[in-house]
């Protein structure tokens, strides 16, 4: 049967900047289904035992071994497991992110490049976990600081609360339960350390996770430290009463 989904690709070009194969480039190639940002694999005959669902699964996962035997983030981390298997994490690359739209480069750590590519697979295989940061996608924003991550996730979970609303459900404008959000990511974050061991991977793809945890965390303490009063003041030309600056 002919697949006659419409596809989006993304190119993750990785030059190393030292080592025996300096300037060689290894290209990793992401596409999504256009209208779901679905990941889009080759199917697989036989999967590694740490894809299983019941191999470390995470606490919060709903989902039933029974229906679910394979972990789908770890279905579709396999491609990426193989990619960087040997790599270090501090190596140094230049890492070129390219879609139909633009192109992003970087010179930085294999660990940060890998980060990106990571965060995209992990919301795109149809966890029901992290499927809930799947519409980040729309605005893909790699290398992403810490302040810049912790805006969209603020946007667009707010965003979410405006269409429970036009459904009729009840939204949450207080935020209350964006911390039960974080925490989940975190928790997913996490026991993924326990597969990429039993993966035998480098420390590359370990660390990327480190870094998606960190930003995941900056994010909900952002909600702590007052930062959303600070951007308040950025919105002042909406307010009817506010002050000129």
């Amino acid at each position: 049967m002919t697949d006659t989904r419409e596809l989006i690709t993304y190119n993750f070009r990785f030059t190393f900047l030292d080592g025996d194969d300096t300037d060689q480039t290894h290209t990793f190639s992401v596409q999504l289904d256009e209208q779901t940002l679905d990941a889009v694999f080759p199917p697989r005959e036989t999967y590694p035992a740490w894809t299983k669902l019941e191999y470390s699964q995470c606490p919060n996962c709903p989902l039933n071994p029974a229906e679910h035997p394979q972990c789908p983030i770890a279905v579709s981390l396999i491609p990426l497991i193989d990619f960087v298997r040997d790599a270090v994490s501090f190596r140094k690359v230049r890492i070129a992110v390219e879609s139909e739209s633009r192109t992003y480069q970087k010179e930085t750590t294999m660990q940060e490049a890998v980060s990106s590519l990571l965060g995209m697979l992990m919301v795109t295989a149809g966890c029901p976990v992290m499927d809930k940061l799947r519409p980040m996608l729309r605005s893909h924003l790699p290398f992403a600081t810490a302040s810049e991550t912790a805006y969209r996730f603020l946007s667009m979970y707010m965003l979410a609360q405006y269409f429970l609303h036009k459904r009729g459900e009840t939204p949450d404008f207080e935020l209350e339960g964006l911390r039960t959000l974080f925490l989940d990511v975190q928790d997913v974050n996490q026991h993924f350390w326990q597969r990429f061991a039993a993966a035998q991977v480098e420390d590359a793809s370990t660390n990327a996770l480190v870094i998606l945890d960190n930003l995941a965390q900056y994010a909900a303490f952002s909600l702590d430290i007052g930062e959303l009063e600070e951007t308040e003041s950025l919105f002042r030309a909406y307010f009817p009463d506010a002050p000129s600056p």
